[in-house]
């Protein structure tokens, strides 16, 4: 199978020089478009290659906690913990992927079947796109393409090519939406002995989450610039775009019942065409023997979902089949968790049961923003080709009220206590 890597850049000036490159992307985009009608005809000449391939992680984790449960990412029915002790459904998921290529024209088609929100495994279409290799340095590709943010964008589905059992909860849970129909235009370019590539990308996404309850986001725009040079890759990004989502919404809706206090409160948590931001930065360093990564990043988004920053490190060393590695993750949040709500003193005893009833759902809300760290040991181990065996054990402890990357915890639920997970997970790619 054959992937497209992408890791994170080091610094924020880069954003800056990208912003200059994009300008010149779109100038490129305009002229090769002019410059390519005539050659459409040889572009599709001869038969075209066609490939199948696929990916998948069979997998059990067990999580210490009994009133929450541990998952992988928020768009989870359940995982270990409170639903179950030992859960298959954290990491388990299968992948197939289809490639087309045809002169200077390719698609691909990638579907994959992974626990959703009602607690079924529904195959769901990650990509389908169509590229054109307008010249040697310039591809631009229209549908559903991967979001290019964080440094796992490309392959966080596809756990053979990590180290680790799943890329970082308290990063990458803070998108959990992987991919976008849009539109994107990416340039590669060198100097010396290092390769950069920059891609500029805009699209929409609706994803259903649970019954009527779905995510959208709308107006998604961003930029993305990696780097090569020997062992090390780089990249840095960042993405705006507009969301909408059901969430909460039967507590705002009784709040705004109460008036311009109540209309206040919705009108800063509701998540109703709230403008969201996210920058990320970091780097792969990997010469053969050993690995380290970082990765840091910043979200913004305005509403109940809160202001995050996020970060990881982690590195191994390679013993023949067997890879030991070591990580820490950290995620901590900028605005309130808690609030005050709606003002009970002056109101009727059944108005203000209800006003106290939905500043409880409020906070309740308030503590999903995730405040957490985590301590993560584990080795893998190469067993065959194209099939690996990893364990995994994640230290990791949620504070300040909040209840973490922890799904599923009733109101008793107490922060500031630790969670012990176990992990073992069988990958391959064939």
């Amino acid at each position: 199978m054959t992937y497209q890597f992408s890791f994170p850049c080091t610094a924020l000036p880069a954003a800056l020089r990208g912003g200059v490159l994009a300008l010149g992307l779109m100038a490129a985009v305009g002229r090769a478009f002019a410059a390519t009608g005539e050659a459409a005809a040889a572009d599709t000449a001869g038969a075209p290659a066609w490939k199948f391939s696929g990916f998948g992680t069979l997998g059990a984790v067990y999580a210490s906690v009994r009133d929450a449960d541990f998952s992988s990412t928020v768009l989870r029915a359940n995982g270990a913990g409170r639903s179950e002790a030992w859960s298959p459904d954290v990491d388990s998921r299968l992948g197939a992927q289809l490639d087309l290529s045809l002169g200077r024209w390719s698609g691909v088609l990638q579907v994959v079947s992974e626990q959703n929100m009602e607690g079924n495994y529904r195959p769901r279409v990650e990509w389908a796109n169509a590229k054109y290799q307008a010249t040697p340095d310039l591809a631009l590709r229209v549908g559903r393409i991967a979001l290019p943010v964080f440094l796992a964008a490309d392959y966080r589905k596809v756990g053979y090519t990590m180290a680790w059992v799943r890329p970082p909860v308290e990063v990458y849970g803070g998108l959990p939406i992987s991919s976008s129909d849009g539109i994107d235009a990416t340039w590669r370019w060198g100097k010396g002995d290092t390769r950069h590539a920059t891609q500029a990308f805009i699209g929409r996404t609706d994803t259903r989450l649970f019954g009527d309850r779905r995510v959208e986001a709308h107006g998604i725009a961003g930029l993305s610039h990696s780097i090569e040079r020997g062992a090390l890759s780089a990249r840095v990004s960042a993405l705006t775009a507009h969301l909408t989502t059901g969430l909460a919404a039967d507590v705002f809706a009784g709040m705004r019942a109460f008036g311009p206090q109540g209309v206040a409160l919705a009108e800063r948590y509701a998540i109703e065409h709230k403008r969201v931001s996210m920058v990320s930065a970091g780097f792969s360093y990997d010469p053969g023997q050993w690995f380290l990564n970082a990765e840091a990043g910043h979200a913004q988004t305005h509403s109940l979902l809160g202001r995050t920053t996020t970060m990881y490190a982690g590195g191994g060393y390679r013993f023949a089949s067997l890879t030991p590695y070591l990580g820490f993750a950290k995620v901590r949040a900028h605005g309130a968790t808690r609030d005050p709500g709606l003002a009970l003193a002056g109101l009727p005893a059944r108005a203000r049961a209800t006003a106290a009833a939905l500043n409880a759902g409020l906070n309740a809300y308030l503590a999903t923003i995730p405040i957490q760290t985590t301590l993560s040991t584990g080795l893998r181990w190469d067993l065959a080709t194209g099939a690996a065996l990893k364990v995994q054990y994640d230290r990791l402890r949620p504070t300040d009220g909040s209840r973490g990357t922890l799904i599923n915890t009733p109101s008793s639920f107490r922060s500031g206590e630790t969670v012990h997970v176990a992990s073992v997970a069988l990958d391959f790619v064939f």
